[in-house]
């Protein structure tokens, strides 16, 4: 006879040791699952077996239930995020679900082996548990597909599931810890450590985790690189958990103890000043151009804060302080209703705060501006990925359905569009919102699931958005500070879309706007954190921090183009033939010349022009140019428009644009001049005018090509509809005058109210 399954045991008496010191000399059982033991260390420890059990215990630590779960040890037991539901894993295979109050929901799996350990998907709708050296997720729904791989090459002992990120921890005894995302497929493998992996946690938002072994404490990266390291003489670090809000960590140890950490040494940069935690109430604020240090007290912790547009905004557990980057010493402070703030965003006017209960709008005088709020919102799995911030627009990702973006005015925290959401064809990842320019300009940039980057206009007025790609393998992004000059990483190489709207003027301009860096400087899969002035800082896979300088031109030219100096801009384009050209000048040129009320002379945009196509000897006689300077002789700003959005392909929104203004035969003549005649007959008779004019153009058309008509509606009206060239063409000069001189009117009223 052998005896097998033997297992240490600790005494359950909170009073009494964890173990005797001297010799046991004597042991003795009061029931079947309960001992005693005496020692010459004069002490008696009474010792529990019923680890097969678990209990639910009210926090003034009365037991409320126990519940005989599984055959052998429960060892590992998690409540969902919502509380409502305990998943169970133990030593006789079985994964259970029980009710808040410990009734058994259903048994989810059953395997011949230990589940060591387990973790909820962000949605409470998946479960991730450990098969050997293998891990599995299970959807709650039986009907749904299981994901199963190799993750260890030892025994996988645990695991953890981040919902803000949706990013999996897996550790074994292999002696190393992986990241994983929720398809499973590997983003980080650690070296290996000299002992198995025993414990890790994500930080509850998701941009850092903590990985405990023997007498081992590590802080690490969402992507997997160690921020520090611990060697607490502990023993095994058995289990981590973190505070709410993702300051102090706990972990529970092998000799009994029970260790505390708390994260410091945070770094902020902007332009000239860096910014250290250095204490958990305190901040160290160095300017590098003159060396000047000011030191920032807090009377609580320092839970989040964020530096950008000149100001420094900190979050502690009660109070949020805002300071201006010219004067460190006067701080604005508010107080704050939860202690919890997971997420700070700013832009140049105002900033965002995210905590456990909703979102919030406030002014850099501390005002408060809106609060957004939509069916099901789970403030808490934000992040910055799914959440941007411009000076009009704020947009969400919506993690019910991921497909959908949400967005409302940031002024007054309504939805935008008839609170009609912006809807994708695959999953969003990322999102962002350019940051200067009008509100009715304001794009946004999203990465998709397939790693494709689209862009579309974040205010579309109720019609249908148009989103066109413009970038593929792009694994981040992030907009410039002062133009809207857009930045990524694209297949290990960086990629700078100088004017990235051209894709909505013309398509084949969009290449000419590209400036791309070869990846060879950078090492696996860089990050960026930030796109300020002409600097991108980007954080490398093994957390080296690299700065990739863009050229100043086409910064320069956004800015010239906003300001309508383009007499200026002509220079720079002039200068930057000769150097660096700026790509993107004929995107600007051409929106330019369609918008701007007084365009560069004929001889700057022939300078233009030589410049933009060089290959060219009479640049004016260009589509594109000609084009443009039939745009500038519309008799009306609305007629004008029309013909750029037809420029970049927005028919309909260009025919809306011309019904809404009135000018029922310029949207008839749009259709006619892009041939298509039903649409142009339709919109004449509906408005009862203007039949013969379509008809005639149909007629010459038809002449042109030596066919006959077949169309019966057409041949329909023109049996009782005479056509008159010449009555046509006077009743177009006719309409033409009315809109100059209703243009006029408006102009003059408009310079009245102005001196007023």
């Amino acid at each position: 006879m052998s005896v097998v399954n033997v297992r240490r045991q600790r005494s359950n008496d909170n009073c009494a040791q964890k173990s005797h010191k001297e010799l046991v000399s004597c042991v003795g059982w009061t029931t079947a699952d309960e001992l005693y033991s005496c020692s010459e260390d004069h002490q008696i420890l009474k010792w529990n077996l019923l680890t097969r059990k678990f209990h639910l215990v009210s926090k003034i630590g009365r037991i409320e239930k126990s519940v005989e779960a599984h055959k052998g040890a429960v060892l590992a037991g998690r409540w969902n995020y919502d509380g409502t539901a305990l998943i169970t894993a133990g030593e006789d295979g079985q994964i259970k679900i029980w009710s808040k109050s410990g009734m058994l929901r259903s048994t989810l799996a059953s395997q011949g082996s230990p589940v060591y350990s387990v973790a909820w998907g962000p949605d409470s709708d998946r479960i991730l548990y450990t098969s050997g050296r293998q891990l599995v997720i299970k959807p709650l729904q039986p009907s749904s597909k299981v994901i199963q791989w190799k993750a260890h090459d030892g025994l996988v002992l645990m695991v953890d599931w981040n919902s803000v990120s949706d990013l999996i921890l897996s550790g074994g005894e292999d002696c190393k810890y992986k990241v994983w995302d929720s398809f499973g497929r590997l983003l980080y493998s650690s070296s290996s450590h000299d002992y198995p992996i025993t414990s890790l946690s994500w930080a509850p938002d998701g941009e850092v985790f903590s990985v405990g072994s023997f007498n081992t404490l590590r802080l690490c990266d969402k992507t997997g690189w160690s921020y520090a390291l611990e060697k607490p003489n502990t023993g095994s670090v058995f289990s981590l958990a973190w505070s709410a809000d993702g300051t102090q960590l706990a972990g529970a140890c092998g000799n009994g103890h029970v260790i505390f950490a708390h994260v410091v040494e945070q770094h902020w940069e902007w332009k000239n000043f860096v910014i250290t935690l250095t204490k958990r109430r305190t901040m160290q604020v160095r300017n590098v151009m003159n060396d000047a240090v000011d030191v920032l007290e807090f009377r609580d912790r320092v839970i989040k804060a964020s530096l950008a547009y000149g100001h420094l905004v900190v979050a502690t557990s009660l109070q949020c302080y805002v300071y201006n980057s010219r004067n460190w010493n006067t701080p604005l402070i508010f107080d704050l209703k939860e202690g919890t703030v997971s997420l700070i965003l700013q832009a140049e006017k105002h900033f965002l705060l995210v905590d456990g209960a909703g979102l919030y709008a406030f002014s850099y005088e501390g005002r408060l501006i809106s609060s957004p709020k939509f069916p099901g919102m789970r403030a808490d799995i934000l992040n910055a990925q799914g959440v941007s911030l411009s000076n009009d627009t704020i947009a969400i990702r919506d993690k019910s359905d991921e497909k959908v973006i949400l967005l409302f005015d940031a002024l007054t925290g309504k939805a935008l569009s008839d609170g009609k959401p912006l809807t994708h064809k695959l999953e969003v990842m990322e999102v962002a919102l350019d940051q200067c320019g009008p509100s009715t300009e304001r794009k946004i940039a999203l990465i998709d699931k397939n790693r494709d980057l689209y862009l579309t206009s974040a205010r579309h007025l109720g019609r249908e958005p148009k989103i066109c790609k413009i970038g593929s393998m792009v694994h981040c992004m992030a907009w410039n500070d002062g133009a809207n000059i857009l930045c990524g990483v694209q297949d290990n190489q960086l990629t700078v879309w100088y004017y990235p709207s051209a894709v909505f003027t013309d398509k084949d301009l969009l290449p000419k706007t590209l400036y791309i860096k070869d990846g060879s400087e950078f090492s696996r899969t860089p990050h960026i954190l930030s796109y300020v002035g002409t600097k991108v800082a980007l954080r490398q896979g093994d957390g080296s921090l690299v700065y990739s300088s863009i050229p100043p031109y086409p910064a320069l030219l956004h800015e010239y183009s906003t300001s309508a100096r383009w007499e200026d801009a002509l220079r720079l384009c002039r200068f930057a033939k000769g150097g660096t050209r700026g790509t993107e000048g004929e995107a600007l040129v051409l929106r330019a010349f369609s918008f701007d009320p007084s365009p560069p002379s004929t001889s700057g945009k022939s300078l233009v022009a030589a410049w933009l196509f060089p290959e060219s000897q009479s640049s004016l006689s260009l589509p594109r140019v000609q084009y443009i300077n039939f745009i500038k002789e519309q008799p009306s700003k609305e007629s004008s428009l029309a013909h750029m959005l037809m420029f970049s392909g927005q028919v309909q929104e260009a025919e809306a644009t011309l019904l809404q203004a009135g000018l029922i035969y310029q949207a008839i003549q749009v259709n006619i001049d892009l041939f298509n005649w039903e649409r142009a007959l339709e919109m004449a008779v509906k408005h009862k005018t203007h039949v013969d004019t379509v008809l005639a153009y149909r007629q010459k058309f038809l002449q042109k090509f030596g066919r006959k008509e077949t169309n019966k509606r057409f041949l329909q009206y023109a049996e009782g509809v005479e056509v008159d060239w010449e009555k046509i063409q006077a009743k177009i000069e006719m309409e033409l005058s009315k809109e100059r001189e209703r243009a006029a009117n408006a102009s003059v009223r408009s310079s009245v109210a102005s001196r007023r």
